[in-house]
């Protein structure tokens, strides 16, 4: 049985999809981007600003479900452009300090919004 997953921690979503799913044992996040819920418009500071942000949501979506970071076990990581991926990794790298989740990044032609970058997020409770 699955549950929705909606907080206003995170930005709402801008389609029909839902934040997040819970599946009992397994939570999902849909992509996030790196909107401001408060403000709603992208963070300031390039991929690196948008790659905190980006997590920051994924963390909120996390949170509304009774989840931490820590129960990330994979995340696809999606840059419109590859040659962000160090500063992207640098931000990425603060919110796993230890035993970081299993990830991919792609560079992609183009991200809704046309956002840096957009994050998912897969977790097990």
């Amino acid at each position: 049985m699955k549950k929705t997953i909606s907080t206003p921690h995170a930005p709402a979503a801008i389609g029909p999809y839902s934040q997040g799913v819970d599946g009992g044992g397994i939570v999902i996040t849909s992509g996030q981007l790196p909107i401001d819920p408060v403000t709603g418009a992208f963070a300031e500071g390039g991929v690196a600003g948008q790659t905190k942000q980006s997590l920051e949501n994924v963390k909120a979506v996390l949170e509304a479900a009774g989840l931490t970071m820590e129960n990330i076990v994979k995340t696809t990581v999606f840059l419109k452009d590859m040659n962000d991926f160090s500063a992207m990794n640098e931000v990425y790298a603060t919110f796993f300090p230890q035993n970081p989740p299993a990830r991919s990044a792609v560079e992609v032609a183009r991200l809704p919004k046309d956002a840096l970058v957009e994050i998912e997020a897969i977790a097990v409770r």
